[in-house]
């Protein structure tokens, strides 16, 4: 890899129709990041922005639109997490690790956040996320067998909701609008976030689970993940990763390249977004973040296991990561694979 930064420039594609009145600027395309390849037949493209921070924190690779805001979705928890902790909740182990997560919903995820809602005498009747099904589907066909519903408990950010409405209760924090951008745990992370992106937010939105989310670029997300590994130990950045290193299944699920990943190779902090979104950091310093602009999901994989190549990452769950195999007649055919 080289050393310096390298954003490759792409044609220009149409925002909107010739002559509309107010149509933005046509933005330049956005490279290529994963091709799908059917019998030996390219059918489509992922397009999409990736940055690498080198262990000082210099940019060492940009491709696409790496400084342009975007929303990391889920890959914004650890930094809630964190916001979560500077409150005052005192929180470690896999109790930690489940505020950060977007947890597969599978049943020792679903009995830790009903503990820990008994624990700060709360229920899950004030989880204000969304009812949902398991968010892992091998998991999801066990759950709807068994008669089961959707459920608050089940979605995948019950643990981080848990987290926030028990931090309210400790601080005296009205608990019915903890989810208001306005709310004192909310002002606090997006403090946090900005700390450690080392950039102002953006734009604040709301994610799929009702919570506040707020923009940042690549870089400044690649960076977040960066200052969370370096953090000193004790402080809540630290406190985070290594809850969430040390018990990666509670951060996912037992099928789930975060956890493989976190438990496979030493050190690393990974957290995954909808929408296509993954960062990561290494124990040295070294920070991967992308997104790929459709969201599509397929892409991922292949896209991350790359992008860990190129940190050097020389570990068997790589390829297991990158795997993305199309089937036709119930056999493989082609399969998504990274295109730089």
């Amino acid at each position: 890899m080289s050393a310096a930064p390298r954003t490759p420039e792409g044609p220009s594609i149409s925002s909107g129709a010739p002559g509309t009145p107010g149509a933005a600027p046509a933005p330049a395309a956005l490279p290529v990041l994963a091709e799908v390849v059917r019998s030996g037949f390219v059918e489509g493209h992922h397009r999409g922005s990736l940055v690498v921070l080198a262990a000082d924190g210099s940019v060492e690779l940009a491709l696409g639109s790496v400084t342009s805001p975007v929303f990391p979705r889920s890959s914004n928890k650890p930094m809630q997490a964190a916001g979560i902790l500077r409150a005052g909740l005192d929180l470690a182990g896999e109790r930690l690790a489940l505020a950060a997560a977007s947890h597969s919903g599978e049943i020792f995820h679903r009995d830790l956040v009903q503990k820990m809602l008994v624990e700060h005498g709360l229920d899950a009747g004030q989880l204000q996320c969304p009812p949902d099904l398991p968010l892992d589907p091998v998991e999801a066909e066990t759950y709807l067998a068994s008669g089961a519903v959707r459920d608050r408990l089940t979605m995948n950010c019950s643990g981080k909701h848990t987290a926030m409405l028990a931090v309210c209760v400790r601080r005296g924090w009205p608990t019915e609008s903890y989810l208001d951008p306005g709310h004192p745990l909310q002002q606090l992370i997006h403090t946090v976030v900005e700390e450690a992106a080392g950039e102002p937010v953006a734009a604040v939105g709301t994610d799929g689970c009702g919570a506040p989310l707020m923009a940042i670029s690549l870089t400044g997300l690649a960076r977040a993940f960066r200052s969370f590994v370096l953090a000193a130990p004790g402080s809540a950045e630290r406190r985070v990763a290594d809850a969430m290193r040390a018990h990666p299944e509670y951060v996912a699920g037992t099928r789930r390249p975060d956890t493989w990943l976190m438990r496979e190779v030493p050190g690393v902090l990974s957290k995954m977004g909808a929408e296509a979104v993954q960062a990561l950091a290494l124990p040295d310093g070294r920070a991967l973040a992308f997104k790929i602009d459709d969201g599509g999901g397929r892409a991922l994989g292949p896209v991350l296991a790359r992008g860990l190549s190129l940190l050097g990452v020389d570990a068997p769950v790589v390829t297991r990561i990158g795997s993305a195999p199309l089937l036709g007649g119930a056999r493989e055919v082609g399969e998504i694979r990274a295109a730089f």
